[in-house]
């Protein structure tokens, strides 16, 4: 079985804490992350039909992951995530998303590896001093005394979150649940 090939029903379902339920509605807030593509993005300042996925955390194949990292209800699937949305990316692109971003609290070197290891078409961006996670009060867990964010998505349109999904599961069948939302919200606007 390959890293993005996972059997879910091996793995803890996350369930909804209601941690993100404050979020649609709210903007995102005027503030810069390291990007994977050089530079920093400034999250109020998009247009556009944003999408941002937001992680624990990505392996590497040179490391090795938490203890019982499998065992934590969310943390397992941030590969098949990140794989699900380059796969899929030709069509968000089709249904009007400008700007598509994963997120972790991982450094921008750390994701740099992977971004590259993963061949994915669209930046990663760093919250690795948790800005955008105090600024939203993101939900998160602790693991081995590092504070990590837990896996949602947010629909964002000039900077206003539209939609959040929380909890994601299982992480691959991500892009295509903003897929169906957005074919959705095209057809209600149309």
């Amino acid at each position: 079985m390959s890293l993005t090939e996972v059997d879910w029903s091996l793995i803890p379902s996350p369930s909804d804490d209601g941690k993100a339920d404050h979020l649609e509605g709210k903007d995102l807030p005027d503030l810069s992350l390291p990007s994977t593509n050089g530079g920093t993005v400034n999250l109020g300042q998009l247009s556009g039909l944003t999408v941002i996925y937001i992680y624990p955390m990505t392996g590497r194949p040179d490391r090795d992951l938490p203890d019982r990292w499998d065992q934590i209800p969310g943390a397992r699937g941030c590969t098949p995530q990140s794989c699900a949305f380059r796969d899929h990316y030709a069509e968000l692109r089709e249904y009007g998303v400008k700007n598509l971003f994963g997120l972790s609290t991982q450094t921008q070197t750390y994701q740099q590896e992977a971004a590259e290891r993963l061949h994915l078409p669209f930046a990663l961006l760093s919250d690795d001093g948790q800005a955008l996670g105090k600024a939203l009060n993101l939900p998160g867990m602790d693991v081995e005394g590092v504070h990590l964010h837990k896996r949602l998505t947010m629909i964002v349109r000039d900077r206003a979150i539209l939609r959040v999904f929380y909890p994601v599961f299982p992480p691959d069948q991500d892009a295509q649940n903003v897929i169906a939302w957005l074919r959705k919200d095209a057809e209600e606007r149309a």
